[in-house]
């Protein structure tokens, strides 16, 4: 058995050789796994399941191979991607999965999140997320013109492109309080996340007990992230690099 974990690719049509790398994973890497967990950004934005340019057909029509070959997708929302709906789901042969979320990896069971929620120190960011995740707030988008919705998504990362550059850098990264909570209140000694950017494997003591939060990695032109679990082994963070084509 061999479970994949990914997430913040941020693809969009600025950076193809990306795009291209992930849908190479996909063919090459993902094909022979038996789980894919996509752990939120996977898009740079998504303004609807019903607006689709040629990347999402792409990323789309390639999951949906990867899921009639045999192997389980699971999506779970990003702060990027937080539309991606039920229809997207259907479409890539996916499941949706709550954030945070309980997995079997191996003979352990994790503790699987975005990780943007962890970052209680960001309190502008933790005002714009529970607008964001509110259903009625989304269903408002969502009824706007897709012109709209396109220039709105925009205007969105601009601004949080602006704002990050103001704040320091300990307010973007996870609050060590908020992990050791969410950790106790599952019962878990292994937390598996990304959107920090912040790749790295972070052993500590929970209650006493030994405790790990594991930290994927953002993709870059020709080089990814994942977290790999082959049988029982324990997860293992790795870096890895992709062919950029010319």
């Amino acid at each position: 058995m061999t479970t994949l974990l990914i997430s913040d690719l941020h693809l969009h049509t600025g950076q193809p050789d990306i795009t291209r790398g992930f849908l190479d994973y996909l063919e090459r890497d993902a094909r022979h796994a038996d789980t894919l967990y996509l752990l939120g950004d996977i898009f740079e934005a998504w303004i609807g399941d019903d607006y689709l340019g040629d990347l999402e057909r792409q990323v789309i029509d390639a999951l949906r191979r990867l899921s009639d070959a045999g192997t389980q997708l699971y999506f779970m929302h990003g702060n990027r991607d937080f539309l991606v709906g039920e229809d997207f789901a259907a479409a890539a042969g996916a499941t949706l999965l709550d954030d945070p979320c309980l997995a079997t990896l191996g003979r352990q069971t994790v503790l699987l999140m975005h990780g943007d929620s962890l970052c209680t120190g960001d309190e502008e960011y933790m005002k714009f997320r529970a607008m964001a995740r509110d259903p009625e707030w989304q269903a408002q988008i969502l009824a706007l013109p897709i012109e709209q919705r396109l220039e709105l998504a925009k205007s969105l990362r601009m601004q949080s492109s602006d704002a990050n550059t103001q704040k320091a850098d300990a307010i973007m990264d996870v609050t060590p309080a908020e992990v050791e909570a969410i950790m106790r209140e599952h019962g878990v000694s292994t937390l598996i996340h990304g959107h920090t950017h912040r790749p790295a494997v972070h052993e500590f003591t929970l209650d006493g007990q030994p405790a790990q939060r594991i930290v994927l990695g953002d993709w870059r032109p020709g080089r990814g992230w994942e977290v790999r679990v082959e049988g029982d082994a324990p997860p293992r963070l790795r870096e890895f690099a992709f062919q950029v084509r010319a």
